[in-house]
């Protein structure tokens, strides 16, 4: 079983990458940001950053990003940002990059301040509904039937073309996935029969469900009972291994183990439906002291690793 972790496009170095290595990171998922993610033809870079990984032993697996505003809100300038979108996917297929995760958000992200801090004085990222609300941010408003509308008009020409790089789209849920507008903007990813809808909208095997443990626990969902049902769809592309701690309106992401999910029944449950990977780590808490968040992810990925020892052999 395999282990994949996430980094910014500019910090793919020497140093980091042989830290990935000797924690026991088996893939590599990278972030692309201007230059890289431009729309255009980037094919040598890519090219570039899977030598770079290899050299270390690692495989580059992933890119990770999101879905431009323009897509999302369906502005004047959409059909260009969608054909960079399908020059990127063309390029990773091309580069052998097999998955290009990514949201479809845009009110985009919320968190609120990381209050009370965790054990060790370790800085949780936080998520409460009622603070937000006090000090409302100001968000693009648009009805939940743009949303889908405009969802389906990008699905109906990316997807053909991920098919032929054969490269899958893996979707993550909305964070935090609550299903309705929020800050003016509605949420179309934020349960697993949202999900169920985008697939049968937009039938494709290069289409699957990037399944955040989190946010499906964020869901108010039982996690075994869901990586049941989308397994069942065969739609998990990989999955984001992290643990919270509260309800689907107010919660914390906290340490691996000591949130209110049991991460040994889902890992046995992951085994029993036959997934094989990858685990990332996704988020962690901020350590004190610890600027590069090496110590959280070493933390990480030594606990999935063990995870993946005990249940998978």
């Amino acid at each position: 079983m395999t282990i994949q972790e996430h980094l910014p496009w500019d910090q793919v170095n020497d140093d980091t990458l042989g830290f990935l290595k000797a924690i026991g990171v088996d893939y590599l998922s990278i972030h692309p940001s201007p230059p890289t993610w431009d729309g255009q033809d980037r094919l040598d870079y890519w090219q570039a950053m899977r030598r770079l990984a290899e050299a270390h032993g690692l495989r580059l697996h992933n890119v990770g990003t999101k879905t431009w505003e323009e897509i999302c809100l369906g502005t004047p300038d959409r059909d260009e940002k969608i054909a960079a979108w399908c020059t990127m996917l063309r390029n990773l297929g091309a580069a052998g990059i097999p998955t290009l995760g990514y949201t479809f958000q845009p009110g985009g992200y919320f968190r609120t301040n990381s209050t009370p801090v965790g054990r060790g004085g370790a800085r949780y990222s936080t998520f409460d509904y009622e603070a937000l609300m006090k000090d409302p941010p100001e968000r693009p408003r648009i009805a939940e039937a743009q949303v889908r509308e405009n969802m389906a008009y990008f699905l109906e020409r990316a997807l053909p073309v991920a098919e032929e790089a054969g490269v899958v789209m893996a979707l993550h849920p909305d964070d935090p996935p609550i299903p309705e507008t929020i800050c003016g903007a509605a949420r179309i990813v934020s349960s697993l029969e949202q999900f169920r809808r985008i697939f049968d909208t937009a039938p494709s095997r290069a289409h699957a469900m990037l399944f955040c443990q989190g946010c499906v626990a964020e869901m108010g969902e039982d996690v075994p009972n869901a990586i049941r049902q989308m397994a069942g769809l065969g739609k998990i592309a990989y999955v984001h291994f992290r643990n919270i701690r509260g309800t689907p309106r107010k919660f914390q992401e906290v340490f691996l183990d000591e949130g209110d999910a049991d991460m040994f029944r889902a890992m046995q449950t992951y085994k029993e439906v036959g997934f094989k990977g990858p685990f990332m780590m996704d988020h962690t808490p901020g350590i004190p002291d610890d600027a590069g968040g090496r110590f959280g992810r070493a933390f990480a990925v030594g606990y999935i690793r063990a995870m993946l020892q005990a249940v998978y052999r």
